[in-house]
């Protein structure tokens, strides 16, 4: 039994070793065994031209399912692709991807149903709020809510801009150059330093005249000529206000000992001196043939300068001295301000009434200092603004039809002189304490567009040359400085000066 089974057990051992011998001869062909080299490259060169056809295998794959390359890398440098092959940087591509980029291309090629866009574009809406909870059309990338943090209190930011992109050139509205520095520094030697007093004026034909104490000089700004135009003859007596006619031919002076006198400039001749006030005429302005004048007493006098009796209305509102007095562009009202913090707003003298006062059609107390400083818009006939001293120190706009305070700025300086400059529509005052400068505001924001600073003493008063380029300031420090900040493009102003019509006045009728 036991031998039975070991004659088995070597007969299997025989058959299978059989086999081994069998399969190791290589007698016949394997059938399963991969392709010989040349019969791959035989098969890669035959099939190349249809491999490109199918969007998912590459011209460099064989058709066998081995992963043996067809070509040893690093042999052959230079690969070029097939023609009609794939992608050499994306060799394979989803089949599913060439059908929906398919799919695009034909869809964004089909004419637009306008009927079903408004009912397609509403249903994918209602969609988008019932599966998102909102219109995935209005969706944002970020979105900060609630209100930002405001920084503790002390806390300084130490981080500074390194690099800052500027617009370009094309999208920044070119703005002028104004320059920091004055364009002409005269002398003034001998100038009174008074708050009070309105000691330079610019005339219409560009004539600058300056009261150095008890003398007036007149500066040709066209051909640079000075001229001593009078000189009072006590010495004690001196020089306190100045203001020409609108054509510019004759200048009013306001003196010291009460009285105003009236010059033809160009004959260099005293026309008339005119005595009614009770102390020194610190303020003056024109409208047409009637000047008014302002007073330490208070007082506000209208002179009819064709007349004898010149003294024809008085104006009574001011408890203490009118250091600033203006007449409106269009002549219906005079604004003034006192040192009692007051701005009056007074009508136009009606020819032929029969009382000689008259009463103000709006007065405001929101200044808490004396008020020299005021200007009424020449684009603007019913804005009036005016400017605080040393106590205030506040620019403030007002409306003389409603009679509200537009805006208010304090300027933190006080305020001698105020001026509109109509060519960039912009407010020029003048400053003393603490700052002594010029400052130029964007009206009506009332925005700091340049400070002005040279001045080594408090601004007294500033004027407007005629063609509104150039304000001219006087100091403390005895000295006329001139700033050419409202130049305007020349074509511009040769259109401007078309439009400009020559008007005559009614000074030229007989003054007596």
């Amino acid at each position: 039994m036991f031998r039975s089974c070991e004659n088995l057990d070597k007969m299997a051992q025989f058959g299978f070793e059989n086999d081994i011998h069998s399969i190791l001869k290589l007698d016949m062909p394997i059938t399963n065994a991969p392709m010989a080299r040349w019969q791959r490259k035989a098969s890669s060169s035959n099939t190349s031209a249809l491999s490109g056809l199918s969007p998912g295998k590459s011209a460099n794959v064989s058709l066998s399912s081995s992963k043996t390359p067809s070509k040893t890398p690093g042999k052959n440098k230079k690969q070029t692709p097939s023609k009609m092959g794939g992608d050499r940087f994306i060799p394979t591509r989803n089949s599913k991807q060439m059908d929906v980029a398919s799919f695009l291309l034909t869809k964004e090629n089909e004419p637009m149903d306008t009927n079903n866009t408004a009912g397609t574009s509403e249903s994918q809406k209602a969609w988008s709020m019932s599966l998102n909870g909102y219109n995935i059309e209005d969706a944002k990338i970020l979105h900060l809510g609630g209100k930002p943090l405001n920084a503790p209190e002390g806390y300084q930011n130490n981080l500074k801009v390194l690099y800052s992109q500027g617009a370009t050139p094309a999208s920044v509205k070119k703005s002028r150059y104004i320059s920091s520095t004055p364009d002409r520094i005269l002398d003034a030697p001998e100038l009174r330093n008074d708050f009070y007093l309105n000691l330079l004026d610019w005339s219409s034909r560009n004539i600058l005249a300056v009261a150095l104490h008890n003398s007036v000089y007149l500066w040709d700004a066209t051909q640079g000529d000075i001229t001593l135009l009078m000189k009072m003859e006590r010495e004690e007596d001196y020089i306190c206000s100045l203001s020409w006619t609108k054509e510019g031919s004759y200048l009013a002076i306001g003196t010291s000992d009460c009285k105003v006198q009236l010059w033809d400039v160009e004959n260099q001749k005293r026309l008339r001196s005119m005595a009614s006030h009770t102390a020194r005429v610190g303020s003056l302005s024109w409208n047409d043939h009637v000047l008014s004048s302002g007073s330490r007493s208070g007082h506000i006098h209208h002179h009819d300068v064709r007349v004898a009796d010149h003294h024809i209305f008085t104006l009574n509102g001011h408890s203490q001295e009118v250091c600033g007095l203006k007449w409106s562009p269009d002549g219906r009202y005079l604004a003034s301000g006192g040192n009692d913090n007051l701005v009056c707003v007074w009508p136009r003298v009606q020819e032929g009434s029969a009382s000689n006062e008259s009463q103000s059609v709006r007065c405001w107390s929101e200044h808490q200092g004396a008020v020299k400083a005021l200007a009424w818009c020449p684009w603007q006939p019913n804005i009036l603004a005016s400017g605080g001293g040393t106590s205030d120190r506040h620019i403030r706009i007002w409306n003389v039809n409603s009679g509200s305070c537009i805006s208010s700025l304090d300027t933190q300086s006080q305020i001698s002189s105020l001026v509109f400059a109509p060519n960039y529509k912009e407010l020029v005052s003048a400053h003393g304490y603490a700052h002594n400068n010029v400052v130029i505001w964007k009206y009506p924001s009332l925005t700091r567009v340049a400070d002005l600073n040279g001045h080594e003493d408090r601004v007294l008063s500033l004027t407007l040359s005629p063609d509104c380029s150039t304000v001219a300031t006087v100091a403390g420090d005895e000295t006329i400085r001139l700033w050419k900040s409202f130049e305007v493009d020349p074509v511009k102003k040769k259109a401007k000066e078309r439009m400009v019509k020559s008007t005559s006045s009614v000074i030229h009728q007989s003054i007596r």
